[in-house]
């Protein structure tokens, strides 16, 4: 900044002197009296400034009123001259273009006092920034900057935070499913080492059989949906083409599978922009949900509110507790007393969150509406005019 200002006078400088020289092409013209010791005019009339050697003194041309033209001319103007004895004339140093250079130096010295809180104030800022992008960067992902204020550091302070943020998120997510598919994964292979074991090298059973392949579908169904979770969570763009889905028809395959009962709101055909195969997945999953825990007749129903397609599922299970509404669409998380030989690894509800929120959508478990046993999951999707 003080360089700025420095450059700011050196500009107004030369401007002035530019303009100097631009009035020294026009020569300036005055109105000269002259007169005697009695005060009676002698010459009176417009004087023009001659152009010449300054060293040669001033000279005026006259042209009085009487037609006469007239030479005045003043001699240079010596050192000392017309100073009173004891008087000094100003020091070199403030002599141009000493003086010059003396007020630009007292200018800086000033903006630059002047301004050296702000600028320290925020220096102090954008090292605090620094010192927590380097912690941020050698691995405290809990690190944040405090925000202060609403000007560009504040700004970036905010998006640093938010970055931050987003960041831990997805790798307390990572690790999360690492542990817990490590841990799902683990389970079916140590029946499947159990099973060969106690065969013995004899022939399996048809139920042996049996039991090896519902484990070998484990496991398959499981490597499929980490996959798909680890992709929605880091937000991948190549999960599929968003295009108009009719998701009647698309429910209809699927209650067929499960031998669940579709009902239509008003019987028109609803068409919702997603990715047919995440659509697709996250209706087989509840419906595969549903159909795991109930005990009776499955309902889908399908219905628009409004700009929204709804889905609503609901089954004569158990039931979910309030308190565990939320939890149940946590990754690998089963509710209490919910064993592992009943099907599913814990991603079922966890995909269908993910996948909804993908389409801008939403999903819930509520009670049956009617009030019996049972819960009821919704979701919500936008639907196309």
């Amino acid at each position: 900044m003080a360089g700025g200002v420095l450059v700011f006078a050196f500009a107004i400088g030369f401007a002035w002197r530019w303009a100097a020289e631009q009035n020294q092409h026009q020569p300036p013209t005055r109105e000269i009296l002259i007169t005697d010791g009695q005060g009676r005019p002698l010459v009176d009339g417009v004087g023009v400034r001659q152009r010449g050697d300054p060293g040669e003194g001033i000279r005026y041309r006259i042209e009085g009123d009487n037609g006469v033209v007239y030479e005045m001319q003043m001699s240079p103007r010596t050192p000392g001259a017309g100073m009173r004895p004891g008087d000094r004339g100003p020091a070199a140093w403030l002599r141009p273009p000493f003086g010059f250079l003396w007020m630009l130096a007292l200018v800086g010295i000033a903006v630059t006092v002047g301004v050296f809180p702000i600028i320290r104030r925020l220096l102090q800022r954008l090292e605090q920034l620094q010192r927590s992008v380097q912690r941020f960067g050698e691995g405290d992902l809990s690190v944040r900057v405090a925000e202060q204020g609403q000007d560009e550091v504040a700004d970036l302070a905010r998006q640093f935070n938010a970055a931050a943020a987003r960041i831990e998120t997805l790798v307390q997510s990572h690790k999360s499913l690492l542990a817990n598919a490590s841990h799902e994964l683990r389970s079916p292979l140590t029946r499947i080492r159990m099973g060969l074991e106690l065969m013995q090298g004899g022939a399996p059973s048809p139920a042996f059989r049996a039991e090896i392949e519902r484990n070998i579908a484990e496991l398959d169904q499981l490597v499929d949906e980490i996959l798909l979770a680890s992709r929605l969570d880091a937000g991948a763009a190549d999960v599929g083409t968003v295009e108009p889905v009719d998701l009647v028809g698309l429910a209809v395959e699927e209650c067929v599978r499960v031998d669940a009962e579709l009902q239509l709101g008003d019987g028109a055909p609803i068409e919702v922009p997603a990715v047919s195969k995440l659509l697709r997945r996250a209706v087989r999953n509840l419906l595969e949900n549903a159909r795991r825990y109930s005990r009776g007749e499955i309902t889908l129903t399908i219905a628009r509110e409004g700009q929204d397609a709804v889905l609503r599922l609901c089954d004569h299970g158990p039931g979910v507790p309030p308190d565990q509404r939320e939890r149940i669409f946590e990754p690998f998380y089963r509710l209490p007393g919910a064993s592992e030989r009943s099907g599913g690894v814990g991603l079922g509800l966890a995909l269908v969150r993910s996948i909804a929120a993908r389409h801008g959508g939403s999903v819930v478990c509520e009670d049956r509406p009617d009030g019996k046993a049972g819960a009821c999951f919704v979701l919500r999707l936008p639907a196309t005019r």
